[in-house]
């Protein structure tokens, strides 16, 4: 069958289309990147779709949270549609964006074709209680699903697929820290291919420092900001997405690449704290894991930018870790080794490959009763 994978951001989309009856796994025809808050979506799904030789069978959509409801791929009905908005509280930069493809798409390819959602969260599902529940009372805790979901889980779960054909003799990949390094950015745990551990937690908020996005702050900010700034906590929510991380910080760019040419102390400052977080959270990972047989960096900033995989990692030759300067270097949105000949915790750059990891869900879904 042909599937089209549309793998929506707050301002961006990928489209792919993939033929799985091809041998050696599914085959990509075609795909498109298209960014910017002036995305017509209609238009540009009309035009994609044109382009194939037959009309999609399917269509798969990331939905960045499925809640509780969905640990898996479902296919798409009205109910599901409804659950969705629910949750888009919970995730109000990415579920809105979702839902508004996912009616952009049932009107283009019309009732014969199955339209499939694929959420981030599911791949956490089933994260460990001591690390999916806060220190709540049950009855403001897991009785209102007020718990850590854990997101990108496509990009974590492409990346852990990658590392099991590079090492084949560690069972399930061994014990894994998977780093995904875009606008957004997180770190997963995995141990034997379960995840044990996310850094996002109830929100795609939580953890590290982001392009837009404070990551972790102390929850009792929020009260005293609202006094302070006489704001509500939906302004301030807001801020803390759309207006906080490297751009908040450095008052210039999101982009880790641009603050690291320029001389101004805050945006070398911003660039910092943003490795500082991410090589915490890889220490504290070591930790839960009882160790490390494998780092792996993906997504723009982590395929892209060698300064922050080195800066992010530097000072962890205690953990075995040490990278070859020249490999890591030349490493640029392509896969490659990254780590010394004698480090003894390999580490690679691979190219995420989310699309894939969609196709496989939609296969699911369709196989499913």
């Amino acid at each position: 069958m042909i599937v089209l994978t549309l793998n929506s951001g707050s301002t961006s989309v990928k489209l792919a289309a993939y033929d799985t009856a091809s041998s050696g796994g599914p085959a990509r025809l075609d795909t498109e990147h298209h960014s910017g808050e002036a995305t017509e979506p209609r238009e540009l799904l009309r035009a994609f779709v044109r382009k194939l030789r037959s009309p999609p069978d399917v269509v798969a959509h990331r939905v960045v949270h499925g809640g509780r409801r969905f640990s898996g791929p479902a296919r798409i009905d009205d109910g599901v549609v409804d659950e969705i908005r629910k949750l888009s509280e919970l995730a109000p930069l990415h579920n809105p964006k979702a839902l508004e493809w996912i009616k952009v798409a049932r009107a283009v390819c019309g009732n014969t074709t199955t339209q499939v959602a694929v959420f981030d969260t599911a791949f956490f599902a089933g994260l460990p209680r001591r690390a999916a529940e806060y220190a709540l009372p049950p009855r403001i805790g897991v009785k209102l699903a007020v718990r850590r979901y854990g997101f990108h889980g496509l990009a974590h779960e492409a990346m852990w697929r990658r590392w099991c054909e590079l090492y084949p003799a560690l069972p399930g990949g061994g014990r894994l820290i998977t780093v995904q390094l875009g606008g957004g950015c997180s770190i997963t745990a995995l141990e034997n291919g379960h995840p044990v551990d996310n850094s996002m937690g109830f929100s795609p908020l939580e953890g590290l420092v982001m392009a837009t996005r404070s990551g972790d702050v102390d929850p009792s900010i929020l009260p005293y900001l609202q006094k302070r700034l006489s704001m509500t906590s939906e302004q301030l929510i807001e801020v803390l997405n759309r207006e906080s991380g490297l751009i908040g910080l450095s008052g210039k760019s999101a982009n880790p690449a641009e603050l690291l040419e320029d001389s101004d102390p805050q945006s070398q400052f911003a660039v910092e704290l943003y490795c500082y977080r991410v090589r915490k959270y890889i220490g504290a990972y070591f930790a839960v894991l009882g160790g490390c047989d494998g780092i792996v960096f993906g997504g723009g900033v982590g395929e892209h930018v060698p300064a922050v995989r080195e800066r992010a990692l530097e000072g962890m030759a205690w953990a075995g870790v040490e990278l070859s300067p020249e490999a890591n270097r030349e490493a640029t949105g392509s896969e490659a080794a990254i780590h010394a000949a004698h480090s003894r915790v390999p580490v690679y750059v691979v190219p995420v490959d989310e699309e894939l990891v969609m196709v496989r869900a939609a296969e699911t879904a369709m196989r499913a009763p």
